[in-house]
């Protein structure tokens, strides 16, 4: 299992920097619009290679974020039935979702995104609008995206089942409804306590 987490440990530092370097591709598509926004309308000047750029750069900032922000554990999830079980139910419910239901669909989209970029790479296909950009790029940014979704999902699988083995500790401790009216009502009674005692002492 130690083999299986030094693996665990590399996607994640590798997920990590892709995640914290693609932040950036948010700013750059912010100055291409400014610079475009500016030239259109001080020169009359367009082109949809800097609309096409911009799409591509928030592509970029989305997919080859997306595996950071699952180990993060920032993914969007229903919490009405999550957040009410026990931390060893989630856990349960955590993995079962990354094996049965997040790693057949990334790994099929994964294996369906590299012939597709591929193709548009041998072919040298661009834009059908006037101006534009390879299009090559843009799947390969798809493509890119979902191998790390693998990774980063073989990696959480890796975590979750260690967590449950109690071999390393839990990297996102979660609080449930119970667990929490637990400690508010354990907080009280010591309160009560605290208190009652006070009084006896200055009686």
């Amino acid at each position: 299992m130690q083999s299986l987490l030094a693996v665990s440990r590399a996607i994640d530092r590798l997920t990590e920097f892709v995640g914290k370097t693609v932040m950036w591709a948010i700013f750059v598509a912010i100055l291409v619009s400014a610079i475009n926004a500016i030239v259109r309308k001080v020169f009359n000047i367009s082109s949809n290679a800097w609309l096409e750029l911009q799409w591509y750069l928030f592509g970029a900032a989305f997919m080859l974020a997306a595996a950071y922000t699952l180990k993060q554990n920032e993914h969007i999830r229903i919490d009405i039935f999550y957040g009410t079980r026990t931390r060893r139910t989630q856990h349960w419910i955590d993995l079962i979702g990354h094996v049965f239901f997040l790693m057949p669909f990334v790994t099929l989209m994964a294996w369906m995104m590299i012939p597709y970029a591929l193709a548009a790479l041998k072919s040298g296909q661009i834009s059908t609008n006037s101006g534009g950009l390879l299009i090559w790029p843009a799947r390969a940014i798809l493509a890119a995206g979902f191998i790390l979704l693998v990774l980063q999902g073989i990696s959480e699988i890796i975590k979750k089942i260690a967590v449950m083995q109690g071999l390393i500790e839990d990297p996102h401790p979660f609080v449930s409804a119970h667990e929490a009216a637990e400690l508010e009502g354990a907080a009280i009674a010591e309160a009560v306590a605290q208190a009652e005692a006070e009084a006896r002492k200055n009686a």
